[in-house]
């Protein structure tokens, strides 16, 4: 009886030998695939980072160009308030020499009209006194 549990022992020795190695020649197989699987993602993934980075690139950029567009812009607009204020000042300065050339001008009339007055009333005057 030990016979035959000693061949029935080395069957089953021989049985799990058989499968190990079936599986150890499977699981090399599997691995080769897994490796070339890698190498060709690496391969593929490689242009694919490198146009990811260009477009990172490309967007920091625009985000800089965009940055600048924007200080220009807010240059701009403060240099068309400056525009504007300047503008008003030299409307109110105008309005102030409107008004004192107004007066001069009244005042000016006003002193031509009394010195024609005067002066034909003393021409008047002196034809007067002749006769």
């Amino acid at each position: 009886m030990s016979q035959i549990w000693t061949v029935v022992a080395i069957l089953a020795m021989i049985v799990i030998s058989a499968f190990v190695v079936l599986l150890v020649l499977e699981l090399r197989k599997t691995l080769r695939t897994v490796n070339e699987f890698l190498r060709t993602t690496e391969e593929s993934l490689k242009p694919t980072l490198e146009e990811l980075q260009l477009t990172l690139r490309s967007l920091r950029q625009v985000s800089e160009d965009i940055n600048e567009v924007t200080t220009d812009v807010k240059t701009l607009s403060g240099a068309v308030r400056d525009v504007g204020m300047n503008v008003r000042h030299v409307s109110v300065i105008i309005e102030h020499l409107t008004s004192l050339t107004a007066i001069k001008a009244g005042g000016l009339k006003a002193g031509i009209k009394t010195g024609i007055g005067v002066l034909i009333n003393n021409l008047l005057s002196r034809k007067g006194d002749r006769k």
